[in-house]
């Protein structure tokens, strides 16, 4: 079982790999961005691999759990009998990064089976460190953040997203504009892990995307608990898929 001290080790392990990441994918960037794949609406980059090795190679050293990544899938750690896993998105918002558009992060969480624990994103553009441990806390460069205070959705900033599975049938986005329309505003950044991250730190009051990747929101759920927001997930068919809704305290996090 661990305790804080353990759990707040752990976080500095999470912490230090994402600045690690950040910093070779924002020098990398100057290098010029090598397509890997490009098809329909997906995109994968030489630096995604980059970013993950420089991962898994930290987390192997300083860790004996297993780890689930984008690129690489399960990698086994020393530590074969526990429930302890780190999941890692070596860089979330791989468009954005492609199109230098400055909205994008590294993402890693630790989670016991189907409970997230502690989560760091590091958005190398900004610098901004979030980081959190669920039950004690959360921060933005070592200053505490906290979920917003709105009280209605009426009032409310949704972060959304389309992922690549998204249904773009007439039908669908009907009844998505039904549903985000009762929200003050929407705003779609490109970025599951950040749109998490804002929500933690009040910028954003809810978050919601069908069908999104486990390992784009390990982290920022993690986060948005440790800021004493709420979470509720349910899953996909398709492995390592969910339809996850964020907020504050007070909204409730349906949708």
């Amino acid at each position: 079982m661990l305790n804080e001290n353990d759990l707040n080790d752990l976080l500095s392990i999470a912490c230090e790999a994402a600045i690690k990441a950040g910093v070779f994918l924002k020098d990398f960037r100057a290098s010029g961005v090598v397509v890997e794949f490009d098809e329909g609406k997906d995109v994968k980059l030489i630096a995604d691999k980059k970013s993950e090795e420089i991962f898994i190679r930290f987390l192997m050293e300083r860790s004996s759990f297993p780890i689930l990544s984008e690129e690489r899938g399960w990698v086994e750690g020393r530590q074969k009998d526990t429930d302890l896993c780190w999941i890692v998105d070596p860089l979330d918002g791989s468009l954005n990064y492609l199109r230098d558009i400055p909205i994008c992060c590294t993402s890693i969480g630790l989670w016991c089976g189907e409970t997230p624990l502690l989560g760091a994103i590091y958005d190398f553009n900004r610098e901004e460190l979030f980081s959190g441990i669920v039950g004690i806390g959360a921060s933005l460069n070592s200053h505490p953040i906290r979920t917003s205070a709105a009280l209605d959705i009426s009032a409310a900033v949704l972060c959304t997203g389309f992922p690549v599975s998204t249904d773009f049938s007439s039908y669908a986005l009907q009844r998505l504009v039904e549903q985000i329309q009762r929200y003050r505003k929407i705003r779609l950044i490109g970025s599951a892990a950040l749109s998490l991250a804002y929500v933690a730190a009040g910028r954003a009051d809810c978050y919601y995307e069908k069908d999104i990747r486990l390992w784009d929101v390990a982290a920022g759920i993690a986060i948005v608990k440790a800021a004493g927001g709420q979470t509720v997930w349910s899953p996909s068919v398709h492995e390592y898929v969910l339809s996850l809704c964020a907020a504050n305290e007070f909204l409730p996090p349906v949708f």
